[in-house]
């Protein structure tokens, strides 16, 4: 990550080492502010504070005031990330936990026990769908103080733009399989989307900490 933002922070200084402001203006500058603001964007953890800075920048049409405030956010996250302060120690401590049980369920995958896998990988995923909308102010129970299902809470975590459709919708498969596996509905899967599953859901948490 730290090399990508360097790449596109090197082609800034390039830029404006040549004290033209018609070069902090041209298409060469656009792109690269563009380039920037979708570095931000995949690198930073949704809702962190890089995020809501570049929000305040996204719909600013000069280029060359826009540019140079999204290039002092690179930088900041660059620095950031190189010295290790981008995880916050609750999330250090639920990622910890979740990796135990992932780790359980690799174990189990291993001996050939895909279907018991399936359910600790799901069980792990509701629990972090839950703990990201009470990180990002998601209500997690209904007007009637009931707990939300993990699909309700999903859609409300896509509405609150935590992540986007295509995400909502491999959740959704994910819990799918989850259910088929705690309802006995063993042979509508096998060990390799078992496999994927894990994995998919370990990234899922890398990409998304709470």
């Amino acid at each position: 990550m730290v090399d990508q933002l360097d790449v596109l922070i090197a082609e800034y200084q390039s830029l404006i080492a040549t004290r033209s402001d018609t070069a902090l203006a041209s298409d060469r500058a656009k792109l690269l502010a563009s380039r920037l603001e979708s570095a931000i964007d995949r690198l930073a953890v949704p809702g962190s504070s890089y995020v809501q800075q570049l929000d305040l920048y996204r719909a600013e049409r000069r280029v060359k005031f826009k540019i140079r405030e999204i290039h002092s956010i690179a930088l900041g996250l660059r620095d950031d990330l190189k010295a290790g302060w981008t995880t916050s120690v609750t999330e250090l401590v639920h990622a910890d936990t979740h990796s135990n049980y992932l780790e359980m369920a690799d174990t189990l995958l291993g001996s050939g026990y895909k279907d018991p896998a399936a359910v600790i990988t799901g069980t792990s995923l509701e629990v972090h769908i839950r703990t990201l909308c009470t990180k990002h102010g998601v209500d997690t129970e209904l007007p009637n103080g009931a707990p939300k299902k993990a699909d309700v809470m999903n859609a409300d975590l896509k509405k609150a733009g935590v992540y986007n459709e295509a995400r909502k919708k491999q959740i959704t498969a994910w819990m799918d399989l989850r259910n088929k596996a705690a309802h006995g509905d063993y042979t509508s899967y096998d060990e390799h989307q078992t496999r994927m599953f894990i994995d998919g859901v370990r990234d899922f948490m890398l990409k998304y900490p709470a």
